[in-house]
């Protein structure tokens, strides 16, 4: 169980405490990271297609990674909010089978972790606008990863736990469909890593294979066994997160997103993105 759970480990950018008004009404956000609110006062509405969310107090909110949503309040709206990265030695997230928005009522403790995750975390705040057309830079990522390197392991350890417990408030059955852990081969778990660090190389299942050692048709059926996709479809989701990513971050062109992400060609870019994302990159850009 303890092995299951430490398979995931989180990224903090930023916590703070915020009041926000009728300027806070954005439309079709999408993050390579998850967002989890905690409301203090006041009302507002975070929405996913055809699932709207009222924000009130005494609730937590998380919007996972990569699902797009729009956030508005009318008035006044007060809320602690952390925005973080998750990363897992099998590269699938908690939420990959369910991106959505989910609530769930608020207990002591909730309100205990965000101050102490404040207090430990300080200068985390977006300061500069809390437009995420603004703030979602590359640059500022940059900022934000210094700070972590920062942490001592008292400050690290202790963020890490705070995270924990409070993504544990949204893992019940009904949000997350948990697919069965085993132990997975450490020539998958390389292979992971590997798939990761290259994405902007040629990646083929047959040389993927003979890195580790395995035939082929064997290393994939191994790899689905443990990660639940075949290899070359693992590579596309990866390469088409990453494309997302860029597009947000970045201000370069399709051609170089496409080289930067491995993809043969454009047309196979594009394809893939619009299989993958239900969307052109042209107009999954117009949504940001």
């Amino acid at each position: 169980m303890i092995k299951r759970i430490l398979t995931h480990s989180f990224s903090l950018m930023n916590v703070d405490l915020v009041k926000l008004d009728s300027k806070w009404n954005y439309r079709n956000v999408v993050s390579p990271y998850h967002r989890v609110y905690y409301i203090t006062g006041g009302e507002g509405e975070i929405s996913h297609f055809e699932k709207k969310l009222k924000l009130e107090k005494g609730y937590l909110y998380i919007i996972p990674s990569f699902t797009l949503c729009n956030l508005s309040c009318d008035s006044f709206l007060e809320q602690y909010f952390i925005q973080f990265f998750e990363e897992s030695s099998d590269g699938m997230s908690l939420f990959a089978s369910n991106r959505s928005i989910f609530k769930v009522e608020a207990q002591e403790v909730d309100v205990i972790n965000f101050k102490r995750l404040l207090s430990i975390n300080p200068g985390r705040g977006i300061n500069r606008s809390d437009d995420p057309k603004i703030y979602e830079k590359d640059v500022y990522y940059k900022e934000y990863q210094e700070l972590n390197m920062k942490q001592n392991t008292s400050q690290f350890l202790e963020t890490q736990g705070i995270l924990l417990q409070l993504v544990a408030r949204f893992t019940s059955p009904e949000i997350i469909v948990q697919r069965k852990r085993e132990h997975i081969p450490v020539k998958i778990l390389d292979t992971i890593s590997y798939i990761v660090i290259n994405l902007h190389t040629p990646l083929s299942v047959k040389s993927m294979a003979e890195r580790v050692y395995l035939n082929p048709e064997y290393f994939s059926r191994l790899f689905e066994q443990y990660t639940g996709m075949r290899p070359l479809a693992y590579i596309n989701e990866k390469r088409i997160e990453r494309a997302q990513y860029l597009i947000m971050t970045s201000r370069s062109k399709y051609t170089e997103i496409a080289k930067m992400t491995g993809f043969e060609s454009l047309s196979h870019f594009s394809r893939t993105f619009k299989r993958i994302t239900g969307m052109s990159a042209k107009a999954y850009e117009k949504f940001l």
